[in-house]
């Protein structure tokens, strides 16, 4: 597949990602801010936090890890845009994985804002983020892997990797719930929210029609692809319900994409079709290799795909997620009868 470059929309911003480096303050437009918030120990480096200005304060979409050093670069951001962190009314959040979600709560406890979640995520926070509940969610990934055919030797590894992260977030309960096509009442502003889930069941982006602006979270970025994956709080089927999100926004009318990651970029529709094209191109790997084989488990599956690394150097952590994207895929190829599946400890997986 010939690679597409997006155009950037800020030659700074993408300078920034491409050397490694932390971007500075933008204004994007009149009233409008972005802000980058540091991400400890991620590739990712940092998510941008957007700032929309209103009559009295600013609503933010998203906010970052709950950290110190997250928490302080984003009063200091706001800072550079005019406004404390008790001036926000309102925080948005695309959804709950730590880096959008994980400083909501400490941003509510200094401001008195808002947190606005859509439904389908906002059910999964008390089995993630409570300490009372957590050991519920590890037996049931760890039950996933098993039938995955993740080596004994690594299984109890892999099924507590996300637990690192959960001291992340500053656990929030939303105020309130954002449905698919709302219309978010910020004086000012005619932001719509879109129900995109994938990356996460709940994953909302927000279209500003009449600015022909999308906000799209992690739903679609400039560079990278974001993971979509079969775990035990994602649909049945997340990677149909991703392809089907991508088609929603492609038939956006908008100048600029707002991503939380990277930067900024004009091109939604091609980069959409770019996206699409990837997962085809995976979807047919994922089916040759089934096929290669008279029954093959899903890790498997996994270690002879295609990746930005040799398999032998992607840290535990990281192999997790490879391994449950390859069920993702797997499972879509399911559902369209072009594999089948024989139930066991490990599954295993024959071309239909």
């Amino acid at each position: 597949m010939a690679k597409f470059v997006v155009t950037p929309a800020s030659e700074a911003q993408r300078d920034a990602w491409t050397g490694g480096g932390f971007p500075d303050v933008e204004q994007v437009r009149p009233g409008l801010w972005s802000i980058p918030v540091p991400i400890p120990i991620n590739p990712l480096r940092y998510v941008l936090v957007y700032a929309l200005e209103l009559p009295d304060g600013v609503a933010i979409i998203d906010a970052g890890w709950n950290t110190d050093e997250a928490y302080d670069a984003l009063v200091a951001g706001l800072g550079v845009t005019g406004y404390a962190v008790t001036d926000v009314k309102g925080v948005l959040v695309t959804h709950i994985h730590p880096d959008h979600y994980g400083l909501a709560g400490r941003v509510r406890e200094a401001s008195g804002a808002w947190i606005a979640l859509h439904p389908a995520d906002a059910r999964l926070l008390r089995d993630r983020y409570d300490d009372e509940a957590v050991d519920t969610l590890v037996a049931r990934e760890r039950t996933l892997l098993l039938r995955c055919g993740v080596p004994p030797a690594t299984l109890e590894e892999l099924a507590g990797a996300s637990m690192m992260i959960r001291r992340m977030v500053s656990m929030a309960t939303p105020d309130r719930l954002v449905e698919d096509g709302e219309e978010l009442r910020l004086p000012g502003w005619d932001l719509r929210a879109l129900w995109t889930p994938g990356h996460s069941p709940g994953h909302l982006c927000f279209v500003s029609p009449g600015r022909r602006l999308l906000f799209s979270g992690d739903h679609v970025l400039a560079k990278i692809t974001p993971m979509v994956a079969v775990h035990p709080q994602s649909g049945p089927n997340p990677l149909a319900d991703y392809l089907d999100s991508l088609a929603v926004v492609r038939k956006l009318e908008v100048d600029e994409v707002l991503p939380a990651h990277e930067y900024r970029f004009l091109e939604l529709t091609e980069r959409v079709d770019y996206v699409t094209a990837h997962h085809d191109e995976r979807l047919a790997e994922v089916e040759r290799v089934v096929g290669a084989h008279d029954g093959i488990d899903c890790w498997t599956v996994a270690t002879r795909l295609t990746w930005s690394r040799p398999w032998e150097t992607i840290p535990p952590y990281m192999r997790r997620s490879a391994n449950n994207e390859t069920l993702a895929h797997l499972v879509w190829l399911e559902a369209k009868g072009r594999v089948v599946r024989e139930p066991g400890e490990p599954d295993l997986w024959r071309l239909g």
